[in-house]
């Protein structure tokens, strides 16, 4: 939208709202793509306040260009029309750093976080080996799809600013090839615009990715290469079918108390059970009218009400069955409680308790 409204509407009010208003969010291109990444292949999937600290330069810019945002829509339009199509001079002042400057550095920014992604999966891949001695049996389609994406990103952000180069640095030749050449801004337009269009466009060459689940799972060293093949790709289900199969097959699946593990999340549950996120989301919130949250913690009190009535409250502690429900802290755990069962845990133990005779 930004490189339409600047270089192919010819219309001056596009050209003085693209020019700087979405600057900052190109500076989330790259984090974004990292959450992407740690998201998919990390075993914690829980956003910390580590990861806020990626959003710092898209901040930053956000309050550099303050200037420029709140000038008058009419001189903002005339100023970037007179940069965009006569003078290409981008050494325009915000606070502290100048508008030549962020260009470089939101395709530097990208790149820059290219090279942190692929560091992280293969990290977190050595992590994997050393913990579970194997990886995930979709490994090999998820790196494939990850490293498409950050090619083309790559491709993108590199073009971006050798464009930029060309525009103030003397020309240099490769293979007798000026560089004028090679960034011209009719290529430029062309990689930057073909590479978005073709990023989505790959992505129907990666149906596991596109209509699947991409979450991680480690597979048991007795389950057969069939079915590892298998277990990597998502079962489609037709719409009138969703809620009739997922109630029998969430009756055997509960079985297995997945929901007692600290890290259950939707992804895991549609691995588990080969079902698309976005069917098992439309059953909890149009067939239980609850979110998949609201249903992990009944399940999870429930568990815990089973464990007080069986009498292992003798022997553990609050904090004791918390832990062993799956909740990441007390605090949770009692507002979980109580909001279920009307009381807070200790008082439902206290109740249990037989009375002195």
């Amino acid at each position: 939208m930004v490189y339409f409204g600047l270089h192919y509407s010819k219309m001056e009010f596009w050209e003085g709202i693209c020019f700087v208003h979405f600057l900052p969010l190109s500076f989330l291109l790259g984090p974004t793509l990292f959450y992407y990444v740690k998201h998919t292949v990390s075993e914690n999937k829980a956003f910390t306040w580590l990861d806020a600290i990626h959003l710092i330069p898209a901040v930053f810019v956000g309050i550099a260009t303050l200037p420029f945002t709140l000038l008058p829509l009419e001189i903002k339009t005339q100023m970037a029309h007179q940069i965009v199509n006569f003078t290409e001079d981008y050494r325009l002042n915000f606070n502290w750093v100048t508008f030549e400057q962020l260009l470089y550095g939101r395709s530097i920014h990208v790149i820059l976080y290219a090279c942190i992604s692929i560091g992280y999966f293969f990290w977190n891949k050595k992590m994997l080996l050393a913990k579970y001695g194997s990886i995930p049996s979709n490994h090999p389609i998820i790196q494939r799809w990850f490293f498409t994406l950050i090619s083309i990103q790559v491709i993108i952000a590199g073009t971006s600013l050798g464009h930029m180069i060309t525009l103030y640095f003397k020309p240099v030749y490769i293979l007798g090839i000026s560089s004028i050449s090679i960034f011209s801004e009719e290529h430029f337009f062309r990689i930057c615009g073909g590479g978005f269009f073709i990023q989505n466009f790959f992505l129907f060459l990666f149906p596991n990715i596109l209509y699947g689940n991409i979450s991680y799972s480690l597979d048991s060293e007795s389950t057969s290469t069939f079915q590892k093949i298998k277990s990597s790709i998502a079962k489609s289900i037709k719409p009138l079918e969703v809620a009739s199969e997922l109630d029998a097959q969430l009756i055997e699946y509960l079985k297995e108390l997945p929901f007692i593990q600290k890290d259950f999340t939707l992804s895991q549950m549609s691995f588990d059970l080969k079902i698309p996120e976005r069917n098992l989301s439309a059953y909890f919130n149009t067939t239980l009218q609850k979110t998949f949250g609201e249903w992990k913690n009944d399940h999870r009190i429930n568990y815990v009400v089973q464990l007080i009535e069986e009498g292992h409250a003798k022997v553990y502690t609050i904090e004791a069955l918390a832990a062993a429900a799956g909740f990441q802290s007390r605090s949770k755990f009692i507002d979980a409680f109580k909001s279920r069962q009307g009381v807070t845990p200790s008082a439902f133990i206290k109740s249990k308790k037989p009375s002195a005779k």
